[in-house]
């Protein structure tokens, strides 16, 4: 009986890890979703570009389904025919699918960002891109 006992719960722990590592597997027709959103501010100084790089920490990182977040200032020294320079902060997110996407643009968090910084922006722009990891 104990090691009826024993393989029942070895089998139960070994069908859920199977199930759990099978729920984060990405399917081929579900790519990862690459949302990078330019911020350009009214008032394009270093504190104003600071203060909206830590806003972005705070309230935009670490969502679910989150694979990539950055987030930086203009790189001035850069400066090329082809730099386009319209913008103070860049902000990178790459989620694992449309899915978490969807889930981190309603996401409370992400809509107390926008309530709290709106004011400070005279333009975004965001580009959505499904990206090819391999």
């Amino acid at each position: 009986m104990n090691s009826l006992f024993t393989w029942l719960v070895l089998g139960s722990l070994a069908m859920s890890l199977a199930l759990a590592v099978g729920s984060t597997v990405q399917a081929a027709d579900d790519p990862q979703l690459a949302h990078m959103v330019f911020f350009k501010l009214k008032e394009s100084t270093p504190e104003a570009r600071q203060k909206l790089v830590a806003a972005c920490q705070k309230y935009l990182s670490g969502h679910e389904g989150t694979v990539y977040f950055s987030v930086g200032v203009l790189a001035e020294d850069l400066n090329r025919d082809v730099n386009d320079r319209d913008f103070d902060v860049a902000l990178h997110l790459v989620f694992a699918n449309k899915a978490a996407h969807d889930k981190y643009q309603g996401h409370p968090r992400h809509l107390k960002f926008i309530e709290e910084n709106r004011d400070s922006w005279s333009k975004v722009r965001v580009f959505d891109s499904y990206v090819q990891t391999k």
